[in-house]
């Protein structure tokens, strides 16, 4: 479904145009793109997490783990809050499920064409 003008209207920024709102989505993905961050938000959509039980179930060290939690968080996709000496982590936006499943949908019906695409796939040079 194409992004219309209605549908982005709530991010235009005052005196912004539909570019402004479009360089606002853009950020949004550029916060979802890197694959471990896809995989945190993917643990997190189970329930709230601890950072040591993320660097348990994805393999990568605290440093990267706090990172990329740091970023989502930056960007208003989790949120925190403190047990003890540690902060439990949660999803803030319900909505990136429905997000996350409908680009699961479209990676479906696009086959491998988005991972070969010479632009934007995984050989493409940014």
């Amino acid at each position: 479904m194409p992004m219309t003008s209605t549908s982005i209207s709530a991010v235009v920024p005052e005196g912004g145009g539909e570019l402004a709102a479009l360089g606002a989505a853009a950020c949004m993905f550029r916060s979802l793109g890197d694959p471990a961050r896809l995989a945190i938000i993917q643990h997190l959509a189970l329930g709230e997490r601890r950072v040591v039980d993320l660097t348990a179930h994805l393999g990568l060290a605290q440093s990267t783990v706090s990172s990329h939690l740091a970023c989502l968080r930056d960007c208003g996709l989790v949120t925190s809050r403190p047990q003890g000496r540690a902060s439990m982590f949660s999803l803030a936006q319900p909505e990136l499920l429905v997000l996350l499943s409908s680009a699961e949908k479209l990676l479906a019906a696009t086959g491998d064409a988005v991972v070969l695409c010479p632009t934007s796939g995984q050989g493409a040079r940014l």
